[in-house]
């Protein structure tokens, strides 16, 4: 399992877009934003993307929170299913459950809400495990 130490740094992208991570622990990793301009499209609500990042983020996570220290994984397909826009204001909540774990693959379902309990996207996908972490990231360490 994944040392649990607190809530795991944000990487540059998490900087970039406005979201953090507020639970990170065995099984469950919580990633919010709140929708600002920046993260409108052209229609005025949110873009897709950020829904598609913040699920990726909170599945991905919670796998990465119950792999050994030594394992690694990449997401290897998503499907997200946009349910109900929002505009600026709306803090996004994406949490997810690890459906299935095997050695080399996962399955894995994640859930996007606002913070009023409106159900905004829902995600499926599937994950690559490997037994040890690439030497790229062995060497940055």
């Amino acid at each position: 399992m994944a040392d649990f130490e607190g809530i795991p740094g944000r990487t540059e992208l998490a900087k970039t877009i406005g979201f953090s991570i507020s639970d990170f622990r065995p099984g469950s990793c919580v990633v919010e934003c709140t929708i600002e301009d920046k993260h409108l499209n052209m229609g005025g609500v949110a873009h897709g993307g950020i829904h598609a990042t913040l699920l990726d983020t909170a599945m991905g996570g919670t796998l990465v929170s119950l792999l050994s220290e030594e394992e690694w994984c990449a997401t290897a397909q998503l499907d997200v299913s946009y349910l109900n826009s929002v505009g600026t204001g709306v803090r996004l909540i994406a949490s997810a459950e690890v459906v299935r774990r095997g050695r080399n693959i996962a399955h894995v379902e994640g859930r996007l809400d606002s913070e009023e309990g409106v159900k905004v996207a829902t995600a499926k996908g599937t994950w690559a495990i490997w037994d040890s972490r690439p030497k790229s990231q062995n060497e940055s360490q």
